[in-house]
Order: structure tokens, then sequence, then C-alpha cells
């Protein structure tokens, strides 16, 4: 939720919420978009991908889960959409549950989601949110969050902190990084970013030199960081496409580098990172609001296209 302070400290977005005002009183960016669920479809065939591999995956991130946005009839929904697209592997990207009053209480965001179907595997990490939001987790400076305890009792599967390999015919391997929100010591960027980097490291200690590697965050900004060559594709979310976004400028975005990774696909030295728009909605002055940056399902499709195979 926008704060009273957050807006005092981001003077553009206090002026650009103002400006979408009239659009929001006549009900659209409140009553329409946030509820406007789009499927958004990438295909990429990136560095090093293996040779003839098509993978399908389906990207979920950032449920917010309130009735007035992202409500257990929604989250039913996108778990519908999302099956009927027929995914070889969906990933959950975080920020499950709401710290609104009258949130969807996360056991049952967890038990909804437990309806994901893919072949490859469902797979899920946590975000800053599921930390933000629990106190005892926070108190305790460690989890497991209630976040996780509910995944892990729906039976969806866990993957922060390490990397396993696919049942696939070739060699390809997934991994999760813990949020920036996970607790832990105060730290400079530049010193956070190479201890997130660290993680990664000891969780790819089993990945061969030479495999591939699909990385899952939540947060985009350590794409900046300079990852394992390993890592083919890093998929992330927390961003919400900047929420508000006009011709592609958004007032406010949580990211150290502003517009540089608030949203879809994203190549660096020729290396892809896919940020998504997300699903649920923080929200401003007690409603969820979203104008030019509607709530999306993602789908991935890996490999090279098919008029390139049959070339």
């Amino acid at each position: 939720m926008f704060s009273r302070r957050t807006l005092l400290a981001h003077p553009a977005l206090a002026v650009a919420l103002a400006g979408v005002g009239s659009i929001a009183s006549a009900g659209y960016a409140t009553a329409v978009e946030p509820h406007r669920v789009q499927v958004k479809h990438y295909r990429l065939c990136p560095q090093h991908w293996p040779a003839n591999l098509q993978l399908r995956v389906v990207v979920l991130a950032d449920f917010h889960a309130h009735p007035r946005c992202m409500g257990a009839e929604a989250i039913a929904d996108v778990v519908a959409c999302a099956n009927a697209l027929a995914p070889d592997l969906t990933v959950l990207l975080g920020d499950y549950g709401s710290q609104s009053q009258g949130a969807v209480p996360i056991e049952t965001v967890a038990t909804l989601l437990s309806g994901l179907k893919a072949p490859k595997g469902v797979y899920a990490i946590q975000g800053n949110h599921d930390w933000g939001d629990d106190r005892q987790a926070r108190r305790n400076g460690h989890g497991p969050t209630r976040t996780e305890h509910a995944l892990r009792a729906a039976g969806l599967s866990f993957i922060e902190n390490t990397a396993i390999r696919l049942d696939l015919p070739v060699p390809l391997w997934l991994a999760g990084l813990e949020s920036e929100g996970t607790p832990g010591p105060e730290r400079s960027p530049e010193v956070f970013d190479q201890y997130r980097l660290g993680i990664l490291e000891r969780a790819f200690r089993e990945v061969p030199a030479d495999a591939p590697v699909i990385l899952l965050v939540h947060e985009p900004d350590i794409f900046a960081a300079g990852l394992d060559p390993r890592i083919v594709l890093t998929l992330a979310g927390h961003t919400h496409g900047g929420q508000i976004r006009i011709m592609g400028w958004s007032p406010w975005i949580p990211s150290r580098y502003g517009r540089r990774y608030a949203y879809g696909h994203i190549v660096e030295d020729r290396r892809d990172l896919i940020v998504s728009a997300g699903l649920g909605s923080h929200f401003v002055a007690d409603r969820p609001l979203r104008l030019g940056a509607p709530p999306e399902i993602v789908v991935v499709d890996l490999g090279p296209s098919p008029e390139t195979e049959t070339a």
C-alpha cells in the first residue's frame, strides 16, 4: 500500500495519482483494470539454450490476494487459465498474500494454487511481502514464514536458494533465490548484491559447468550484478509493471534501477530477463489501482521458433 510517507518521499507519484484521479473516480483504474487479467506471450531462444528443446513456462507473480482485487474466485480463474495454457512448467514468484484488512487467508491461497498442473512441475519462491507481512518470522529473524508453511502444506514445491535438474531429455536446471526482504543484517546495495550472488554460488554447486539454468527471483535488481553465465533466463516480478504506466513511463517503481527493469523482456549483454506485471495490486485509498499496467499471466515459449526448425 502506498502510505502518506511514500507519497511525500515520491512527489512524482503523488502528482501522477492526482492526475489519474478523474479516471479512477470514474471507476476504470480501480474497478476495471485491476481485474482485467491478460495473457502475455513471449517467445525466445536464449543464448546456450539446449538444441531442439521446446519448453513452455507459465509465470505467476504478485497475487496480493484480496477480495477487492485478486480474491479466491479470481485466483481459481487464474489457475484454470494457467492450466489451459498447457505449460510444461509453472513457476510462482512470490507475494501471495496481502497486508490489507480482509485479505484472503494465505492457507486458502495455497490450497487454490495447489490446483496448478504442469508435467515438469510447479515451483514457488517467496517475495518481500511474504516476509514483510509476517511479524513472527521477522521477529524470529528466520523462516519458515506462514507463506512457506502454507505452500509446503498444500504440496507445492519450494525452490529457494537451491537448484534442481528438471526431468527432461537434455540437461536443464531450475533455481530459486530468496527475496531481498529475507531478514538479515543491513548492507550497502553493492555488498548486498555480492551476498546474494554468494547464495547462488552455493546453490549452483551441483550444477555442471556447461548446464543451462532458469533462475527464479522476486526482485529483478540482481540481474544488474552480473549473474552466473549458466543462467540462460531470469524470471522476476515485484514491480507490478509500475502499476501506473503511461506511454512507458511510471511515477514510482520499486527498484534501484527505475524503469530499467520495470517490465517486460529485457536483454543485456545477451542475457535475458522477463519481468511480470503480476496479478494483484497495491492499494491506494483502500482501493486497488492499475492504469496502463493490467494484471497478467505470463507464458514463455522457449526454444527455436517453428520456422527456424523447419527451415
